[in-house]
């Protein structure tokens, strides 16, 4: 019997001590958690005073150079009726407005969230930053104007739909009635049954003119 409870209390003595060292050890990393978080949160307070600071020093010179060092350049006309830029198209990542040199934009600096472009059709007009993103990512723009049909819109919202790497939506300022545009390249179409509309999406959809070919079409910016 003797015998028998001093093993019982052996045993439990050792799951008691086995106990105490599990939360000995929980404890010391729970210290380190909370240090390491601390640590975290003074790193980013730092960090985050001086990206202010930098902001705020160079604020002007940035917004200033958004629309400067954009795009450069001019179109030049192909025979297959397919304009391509001829200059620099910037691509820096900004948070102001871009004064781009033509419209719609095929290039140059542009916000850091692109538009959806996974065949989504926009009713409403879109920011040029976001768009001009979606470009970069190989994406084709179908804009239109108030002279377009109702019948051609709808075709082509058809067609953007089926599309992934496309979008569309209205752009009242542009000179055409219907335009498609991809970075670097712009062709007028004159409708949506043009042979010239299916000709521009095969050769620019995620097409070798792509800077960052690949790149997500989804989860960017809706509208």
């Amino acid at each position: 019997m003797g015998s028998a409870k001093n093993t019982g209390t052996a045993a439990r003595k050792a799951r008691i001590e086995e106990m105490r060292r599990a939360e000995q050890s929980r404890e010391r990393r729970t210290r380190i958690v909370k240090i390491a978080a601390s640590a975290v949160v003074v790193a980013g307070l730092v960090v985050g005073g001086v990206a202010v600071v930098h902001a705020q020093s160079g604020k002007k010179d940035s917004s200033a150079s958004d629309s400067k060092n954009s795009a450069s350049g001019h179109f030049v006309a192909g025979a297959d009726g397919v304009n391509t830029w001829k200059g620099t198209l910037g691509r820096t990542h900004v948070t102001s407005t871009v004064n781009y040199p033509m419209h719609p934009p095929v290039g140059g600096n542009h916000n850091p969230v692109w538009l959806n472009c996974n065949g989504d059709v926009y009713a409403k007009s879109v920011k040029d930053e976001n768009a001009v993103h979606a470009l970069e990512h190989g994406a084709v723009w179908v804009t239109y104007n108030k002279k377009a049909s109702a019948a051609d819109v709808k075709a082509l919202a058809t067609k953007v739909k089926s599309t992934p790497y496309s979008l569309m939506s209205p752009y009242d300022s542009q000179k055409d009635p219907i335009m498609l545009s991809a970075w670097g390249h712009q062709r007028t179409v004159k409708s949506a049954s043009d042979p010239a509309v299916n000709s521009f999406f095969e050769k620019f959809v995620q097409g070798s003119q792509t800077p960052e070919p690949g790149a997500a079409c989804t989860g960017g910016l809706s509208q």
